[in-house]
C-alpha cells in the first residue's frame, strides 16, 4: 500500500499542479531513501529542472524532466507525496521537499521511511525495470489476455504469491489482489499450475475491472494513503472482501475469515473461494 490505484490517482492529482513546473531547490532530511544518485548529485541534477511529464509503471511515480531524466519514486508502505502551499504546516514525516518555482512544495511523507526515489537518465529506465524484475503494468492497453497467461507460463507456487510478485504483472498488492480472487473465485491457496486456460481469462478480467474500479474511485484509504492534494481515497466502502473478516459475502452470504498466506493476510470466502 499505496498499489496501483492509488499511485494513478497521486498521479491525476499531481499533474495539472506540476506539469511545467520548475524545481528551484530541493531540501533532503532524510538521505536513505534517496537510492540513486549520492543525495548530493540527485539535489544538484534536480536543481533547476522542469517537470514535462507525469506517467507510472505498477507501483512506481514516474517525473519525466528537461533533459532527459526521470526521477522514480515508490512509496511503499506509508509515502505520501503531497502538493503543499508554504504556509502549510510541515508534518514531522516530511522527509524531502521539492521547491518549486511558483511558490509552492511537493512534499514526500513516510512514517515508516521505507519509501524510495531513483533519478536516471531515460534511457536507462528499462534497464531499472529489469534489475528490478518489474513485468509489464497491469493496466497497460498491450497487455492482452493470451500475453497475461504467458506471464505465468512456466512459474511455479499459490496464485496469491505469484499476484504479489511484481514481475509477471506489476501493480497489483495485498488489498487488490485478495479482491480480484474473490471475484474470480478461486482461493489464495490455488497453485497458478492448478488454474485452467478458462480461470487465467477469468483472473485477467476480474484484474482489470477491480483495478479500474478502483482508480474510478480514486484509491483505497485504510490508514495512511492519501492522494497529491491530501484528500482521501473513496474504494474502501466497495472492498468486498478485504478487511471485512466476520462479514457476510456479498455474493453468497457465508462469513468471510481470514487466512495468513506467504505472512500476508487473505480474506476470503469459503463458499464462493472453495
Amino acid at each position: 500500500m499505496p498499489e496501483l490505484p492509488e499511485v494513478q490517482t497521486v498521479l491525476a492529482t499531481l499533474q495539472p499542479r506540476l506539469l511545467g513546473r520548475r524545481i528551484e531547490q530541493v531540501e533532503v532530511f532524510l538521505e536513505k531513501i534517496i537510492k540513486a544518485p549520492h543525495p548530493q548529485e540527485f539535489v544538484a541534477l534536480l536543481r533547476g529542472r522542469s517537470i514535462t511529464g507525469l506517467r507510472r509503471r505498477g507501483k512506481y511515480l514516474l517525473l519525466e524532466l528537461d533533459g532527459s531524466h526521470l526521477l522514480a519514486v515508490h512509496l511503499r508502505m506509508t509515502g505520501r507525496l503531497v502538493y503543499s502551499s508554504p504556509d502549510t504546516p510541515r508534518d514531522k514525516h516530511v522527509h524531502l521537499v521539492f521547491y518549486l518555482n511558483n511558490g509552492d512544495e511537493l512534499r514526500f511523507q513516510d512514517m515508516r521511511q521505507f519509501g524510495t526515489m531513483n533519478l536516471m537518465p531515460v534511457a536507462s529506465f528499462e534497464a531499472f525495470c529489469s534489475q528490478k524484475d518489474l513485468g509489464p503494468d497491469a493496466l497497460d492497453p498491450a497487455l492482452t489476455g493470451d500475453l497475461f497467461e504467458k506471464r505465468f507460463q512456466g512459474r511455479r507456487g499459490q496464485i496469491k504469491k505469484l499476484l504479489l510478485d511484481q514481475s509477471p504483472v506489476a501493480g497489483i498488492g495485498n488489498i487488490y489482489a485478495n479482491e480480484i480472487l474473490w471475484r474470480v473465485r478461486i482461493h489464495p491457496e490455488r497453485t497458478i499450475t492448478s488454474l485452467t486456460p478458462v480461470d487465467m481469462e477469468g483472473l485477467y478480467r476480474a484484474m482489470r475491472s477491480v483495478l479500474e474500479e478502483a482508480v474510478a474511485g480514486r484509491g483505497t484509504t485504510l490508514r495512511d494513503y492519501v492522494d497529491g492534494e491530501g484528500n482521501p481515497g473513496n474504494f474502501q466502502s466497495q472492498l468486498a472482501v478485504h478487511g471485512r473478516e466476520g462479514e457476510p459475502c456479498p455474493k453468497c452470504g457465508k462469513e468471510i475469515i481470514r487466512l495468513k498466506t506467504g505472512g500476508r493476510s487473505s480474506f476470503v470466502c469459503p463458499g464462493c473461494q472453495c
